[in-house]
Order: structure tokens, then C-alpha cells, then sequence
């Protein structure tokens, strides 16, 4: 059966992969080959595929070049970033995106941020110190999560970071800039011995609106740059020089994705960030390139190509990522994911804007978490109190949901604000639809604890982030041994995305020479780490 056609002059000519005696591979196996050329040939009436050499002039009727997935980004990021692959693993809250998922795509060449948010203080340290010793020189980074009710945590987490020599942290779910992470990128911060001016800490901004995109993509705001000259932060010297320096000079576009997200669609979000960034880098004139990756539903080979092809300096992963078995999720939980399709997702109110009525996406297939959480929000919207709240509605809560007496479960939210940011008990004692909101925070806090944990009684209260990328993957990888939830590895992951991708640009590049592709017969296919490496060495 033939692979392609090529329509021309001459009509309509197939070409033979296999059958023909001259043939040494299929198609599919030399687009795999990503590290050498591919040439089609004419032999004897049939085009077949060649690696390494034309043949004659007469014979060659089309051409692939080598793709390495190591080029498919802006070379650029990874030399200054010092990674070898334009791979991110995005950070998943409460240490889902775990240290050991950094460390092994820190070990592969690839750049993995840990899920600070969520996290005791003590528990984010302790991280910082084990994957300085386990990495050393190898890049990493850390989640720093926009918490406008607590934002002595940000600070805290933000002083860390400087204190642990924490050089690169993932800015995510902000709707402003604040101090902490304008003094976090600008400790440090000197004119080098050849004049440009050197910043040690980088951030790397999660947005899906433009118009914060063009925030990071500005200097540091005037108004903070005060603040920190007046409290000691930055010298006035180091204030002169921030004027000359994005706060974020990589953003990624998040697209559609799971947990934090506007469910913007990928192809028209991008483009725009993409052309913002061009835009306000010949504005400012700066001394460095602005550039922008994509995350949010970038889980297949597909995706990554459709990404870098749009022009992404990089990509970044979140759903699929949870799903292997380093993640510090629970197995039920990667089992769940295993099993979820695209429409298996839906929003639903977030924990730490609870109030401002921000959502968050969720997997809805196996847990009626979205449910509950939809019907607290509805409560708090409707009454002031939680005396206010009838009767038979509130026993349905203490049974149903909270399983013990509202009251029982404020008295222990109030010990554990007590500890961690006593002004919200002050708050809660003045305002008692605060204390409704808190008491409701915890029910939305304890789901996404129950579902990391693998809590078997609470199932049916689990909160698992997940975009509709998960049920892509899953599709590809049906039939293959990545469908079993347990050969799920962070690296062989990544290495079938990365590798895949570059398969299908080499495809594409024929595609776009008049050449006409069968995709079931040369769609990248899930395969062992061995093999890529094998294709890519």
C-alpha cells in the first residue's frame, strides 16, 4: 500500500515504502531518524525513502531536512537558561510537580519547576536545600503563586527563594505586580565589567491576558522601585538599572490547562503574546530578547509541533505531567487520570480566590467535587453568615460534604490561621461572611489534600487539576504501552513529545513541498526511551 502521493506534471506517483526491494525502512521509521536528512526518490516508479544522500538530481523529488528536538525553540532560551531541550514542567500546586520530577527533567536536559503553593514554609525549604545538593549546577525552579489574602506568605516565599539561591521561580495566577516578586528579580542586580547590566534571578511569567504579559514584559514599575530603594531592598544605583530590564523576559502563554486558567484557545492567545512581545521589545530597547513559550494543552507530539511552529521559544507541561508516576500526587489519582478524556473536565470555585470568585479547572469524571464546590459558592454569594444559612441546607453540608458540625470544623480553622496568618481570625471575628468563606475555603483545600494523599473516603471529594489535555494524551497513547498509568515516566514523556514533534515537522516539511501524507502511516507512535535515544543519537 502506498504511503503518499505526489501530484505533478506527470500525475499522480506513489511511493513505496516497504514493498520495494531498494527500500530499507518505512516512512514512518526514517522520519523517526530525526538526526539526518530524508530524501524521496524515484526508483523504478515508486518513491522511497533515503537517509543521508540525494542520489541524483533527477531522482530526488522531495525533502526533510534533520530536526533535532534540541532546535525546535528559540536556541537562545536554552543556551541562557542553560538546558538542552526547550522543555518546561510546569509547577503543580501542594507538590504535585515534585522535587523528583525536577530532578529527573533537570537531569534529562529539560528545566522542572516545584509546586511551592500550598506548601508550609518549612516544607518549601527543605526542597530548596535537597535539590541544590542533588542538582547542583543543573537548572530548577520554584512556583511563586499571587496570594492577595496572604501576602506575607508571597513575601516569605519570595525572601526564601533569594535566601535558598533559588535563580529561577514560575510567576503564576497573578492579577498585579507586587513587591515580593519585583525585589525577588532585582536582588543582585549590576552593570558587568562590559556594561550590561546582569540579573541573577530570573522569573518566568505564567499569563493568559495580554495585557499582563505587557506587565511583565515592562520594567519594574516606578512606584515599587521607590518602595524598595525607601525599605533598603535595592540601592538607588540598582533602581537606575532596573529601568532597563524586563521583570519577566520569558512568558508563557497559558492556554486552555488545568487548575489556575481563562480557558483561552492556544492559537489565537499566542500569536498575540508573541506579536506583544516583538512589539514592546523595539519599544523599551532592550539589551536582551523578549520571548514567549506555550503551555495549556500541550500533551502530544501534535501540539508541540503546532506550538513550535507558531513560533513558541519553548513548551511547557502541566496535566500530563501529574499523571506519571514521579509526580507527588496519589496513585488513584494518576489511575483517574489514566482513565480521563477531554470532556472529563469542568471550572470550579478556587480555593485561594474563593472569594473574588475566581475558578480553577478540575477533572469532574469520578468526583463530585466540582458539584460541592459550585453549591458553597452559591451559599456564600446568597447569605451573610453561616447562621444565615437554613437549617435543613446546613445539616445537607455537615452531613454530605463536611461530615462533621460547621462549627467543629471552624474552631479547627481557626487554630491553623492562628499559626499561619492570624489577621484572617481578626478578620473573621469582625465579618462573619469571612468566617463562612473560611470554613468554606476549607472544604475546597481538604479536596485537592484528600486527592494528593489518596484518601479512599473522601474519593467522591477529590480535586484534581486537570485541563483537557490529559484526555489528549491519552488518546495517543492508547494501545501503547504508555497507556498504563504506571510506565508513565516524566522523561519518556517528555523525550515522545519533544521527539514526535520533531517527526512531524520533517513531515510537514514535505507536506508543504506538495506531497501528500496518509497520517496512519506516519503519525509518531509512543516508544521506549531507548529507542528515542536511539533516533536521536
Amino acid at each position: 500500500m502506498d504511503l503518499f502521493s505526489l501530484q505533478g506534471e506527470s500525475g499522480a506517483r506513489s511511493a513505496k515504502s516497504e514493498s520495494s526491494e531498494h527500500a530499507v525502512m518505512s516512512l514512518r521509521d526514517a522520519l523517526r531518524v530525526v538526526r539526518h536528512p530524508l530524501y524521496l526518490v524515484q526508483r523504478d516508479g515508486d518513491l522511497v525513502p533515503q537517509l543521508g544522500g540525494a542520489g541524483s538530481v533527477q531522482s530526488c523529488v522531495g525533502y526533510a531536512p534533520a530536526c533535532l528536538p534540541e532546535n525546535l525553540g528559540d536556541p537562545s532560551f536554552c543556551r541562557e537558561i542553560g538546558i538542552r531541550y526547550p522543555y518546561l514542567g510546569g509547577s503543580m500546586a501542594k507538590g504535585i510537580s515534585s522535587a523528583a520530577m525536577a530532578e529527573e527533567l533537570g537531569r534529562a536536559g529539560m528545566l522542572g519547576f516545584f509546586g511551592a503553593a500550598g506548601l508550609p514554609i518549612a516544607t518549601v525549604s527543605e526542597t530548596a536545600d535537597r535539590l541544590k545538593a542533588s542538582l547542583g549546577d543543573i537548572p530548577y525552579g520554584f512556583n511563586l503563586i499571587h496570594s492577595p489574602h496572604e501576602p506575607e506568605l508571597e513575601k516569605e516565599l519570595a525572601e526564601l527563594y533569594i535566601r535558598k539561591g533559588v535563580r529561577i521561580i514560575e510567576a503564576s495566577a497573578f492579577l498585579a505586580l507586587t513587591l515580593p516578586l519585583v525585589r525577588y528579580r532585582l536582588h543582585g542586580i549590576k552593570r558587568a565589567d562590559d556594561g550590561s547590566i546582569v540579573t541573577p534571578n530570573r522569573i518566568i511569567a505564567k499569563v493568559s491576558r495580554e495585557e499582563l504579559a505587557a506587565k511583565f514584559f515592562a520594567p519594574p514599575p516606578e512606584k515599587l522601585l521607590r518602595a524598595l530603594v525607601e525599605n533598603g531592598s535595592i540601592t538607588a544605583e540598582q533602581a537606575e538599572l532596573a529601568a532597563h530590564v524586563p521583570l519577566a523576559q520569558d512568558v508563557t502563554a497559558e492556554a486552555d490547562s488545568g487548575g489556575h486558567t481563562d480557558n483561552r484557545p492556544a492559537m489565537a492567545l499566542f500569536p498575540t503574546i508573541n506579536s506583544l512581545a516583538a512589539r514592546l521589545e523595539r519599544q523599551y530597547g532592550y539589551g536582551c530578547k523578549l520571548r514567549v513559550g506555550l503551555g495549556g494543552g500541550v500533551s502530544t507530539p501534535a501540539s508541540a509541533a503546532a506550538a513550535f511552529a507558531m513560533g513558541a521559544a519553548y513548551v511547557m507541561t502541566g496535566s500530563v505531567n501529574q499523571a506519571c508516576v514521579e509526580s507527588g500526587t496519589s496513585d488513584t489519582v494518576r489511575a483517574m487520570l489514566a482513565g480521563t478524556r477531554q470532556a472529563d473536565v469542568t471550572m470550579a470555585p478556587a480555593a485561594d480566590m474563593f472569594e473574588m470568585g475566581v475558578t480553577v479547572q478540575v477533572l469532574k469524571r469520578g468526583t463530585m467535587f466540582p458539584m460541592r464546590a459550585a453549591k458553597l459558592y452559591e451559599l456564600y454569594r446568597a447569605y451573610g453568615s453561616m447562621d444565615e444559612i437554613p437549617a435543613a441546607e446546613r445539616e445537607k453540608l455537615e452531613k454530605t460534604m463536611f461530615l462533621a458540625p460547621l462549627e467543629e470544623i471552624w474552631r479547627g480553622t481557626r487554630d491553623y490561621f492562628l499559626k499561619r496568618d492570624p489577621s484572617q481570625v481578626e478578620r473573621s471575628e469582625r465579618d462573619p461572611k469571612h468566617k463562612m468563606a473560611l470554613v468554606f475555603r476549607w472544604y475546597l483545600g481538604m479536596g485537592a489534600h484528600w486527592a494528593k494523599d489518596g484518601v479512599e473516603a473522601r474519593k467522591m471529594d477529590y480535586q484534581v487539576w486537570c485541563g483537557p489535555a490529559m484526555g489528549a494524551f491519552n488518546e495517543w497513547a492508547a494501545g501503547s504501552f504508555l497507556e498504563a498509568a504506571a510506565e508513565r515516566k516524566i522523561v519518556t514523556v517528555a523525550l515522545n513529545i519533544l521527539h514526535g514533534a520533531a517527526h512531524l515537522t520533517r513531515a510537514n516539511f514535505l507536506r508543504s513541498q506538495g506531497i501528500e501524507l496518509r497520517l496512519e502511516e506516519i503519525a509518531p507512535q509512543p516508544l521506549e526511551i531507548a529507542q528515542i535515544k536511539e533516533y536521536l543519537c
